[in-house]
């Protein structure tokens, strides 16, 4: 798991360092609704949580960029098992690096691959908590589709992004498990550039 986070970390600074007059690095944060979907008969309903991260804004050409980004999020999903209610939280350091096309008027269309770390795995159920690490593979690899909005004069903009989850999270092979999410937020480019 440190191999993957290290190589993307590399990653993400080596394309954030690009001598490029049109590169910008950005601050975000936002909400997730997550739940995780399968072949169990589990009713699982979403699940709210935070995310927070940074973001390099890398112009390649006048219509098109690369956003790569390091967020950590909560993730999960709610159930009910045996009659009682569970909350199973999951959190992620999640590295997507989407490829944008960007319209004039400062909206843009974004999708591309993600690669999700996993940092922690807990069910709750009343109010006690169990660590379930095991339960969930480390890596998850998935596919986000999206758009944005930058306001070309302040640097601040929103985005919202669907997350669909492409790797069987589960490590119990009786069942299989995929996150799913939808996530929105707002950002800030620093010394942005239409």
């Amino acid at each position: 798991m440190k191999k993957y986070l290290s190589s993307a970390i590399a990653f993400v600074i080596m394309l954030g360092t690009v001598q490029s007059q049109h590169t910008n690095i950005g601050i975000k944060g936002g909400l997730n609704g997550y739940t995780v979907k399968g072949n169990s008969n589990a009713n699982y309903t979403p699940k709210l949580g935070l995310n927070l991260g940074v973001l390099a804004h890398i112009h390649l050409s006048k219509k098109f960029a690369l956003q790569p980004e390091i967020v950590f999020s909560v993730q999960g999903t709610k159930y009910t098992s045996n009659g009682k209610n569970v909350d199973l939280q999951l959190k992620y350091v999640n590295i997507p690096i989407l490829f944008q096309y960007m319209f004039e008027n400062g909206f843009r269309l974004e999708l591309g691959p993600q690669v999700g770390i996993l940092t922690g795995a807990k069910n709750k159920v009343d109010d006690f908590k169990t660590n379930v690490n095991s339960s969930f593979k480390s890596v998850d690899l998935g596919l986000a589709v999206g758009m944005s909005y930058v306001r070309p004069a302040t640097g601040f903009g929103f985005d919202i992004r669907y997350n669909h989850g492409l790797t069987n999270i589960n490590t119990n092979n009786t069942f299989n498990t995929f996150n799913r999410g939808v996530q929105v937020g707002l950002f800030y480019l620093f010394q942005h550039k239409a």
